[in-house]
């Protein structure tokens, strides 16, 4: 009986613990846009995007915030870089339909850790979604495209 009291209290203890323990912190930087590169959108509202899409996917897994915070062990920058856009044809999309025609962009984005590090780092080309959406004026038709991309390649860091 008293080894599985103590089997019982370390199981609890063990739990305890690893509730307490935090979970990573992403602070999100608004992205660069390469030198050869037309942007017509504003990067400081896909940022909030991009933080906003974050939370809802990988919430669970991170704490995801736009300033670096006072205190914590486990934070980590993500970064990144416009390398290419392409504007949408909506004549080429209703003429061949099938997806062409769509705003298009090339990223390269990183996580880098508290010491400047790198830890994790995708390129990916979006693409505007289909029905498009209700912030196109400051952040376009790739805004959520952009957010949901980086969120689904973030379950993939393994960021301890």
């Amino acid at each position: 009986m008293k080894t599985l009291m103590y089997l019982l209290f370390t199981m609890v203890l063990g739990l305890v613990s690893v509730c307490a323990q935090e979970k990573p912190t992403i602070v999100v930087q608004p992205f660069t846009i390469a030198p050869s590169v037309t942007w017509p959108y504003d990067m400081k509202q896909l940022q909030l995007q991009t933080i906003t899409e974050l939370k809802l996917k990988d919430g669970a897994q991170f704490e995801v915030v736009a300033e670096t915070p006072a205190t914590g062990e486990r934070i980590y920058t993500l970064s990144g870089e416009v390398l290419e856009w392409h504007a949408g044809n909506k004549a080429t999309r209703i003429l061949v339909g099938a997806g062409s025609g769509r705003e298009s962009a090339k990223i390269h984005y990183w996580l880098t850790d508290k010491s400047g590090k790198k830890v994790f780092e995708h390129s990916d080309t979006i693409r505007q979604a289909y029905w498009g959406n209700e912030y196109a004026s400051s952040v376009g038709q790739l805004a959520q495209p952009f957010a949901d991309k980086i969120a689904d390649r973030l379950k993939e860091a393994k960021v301890q």
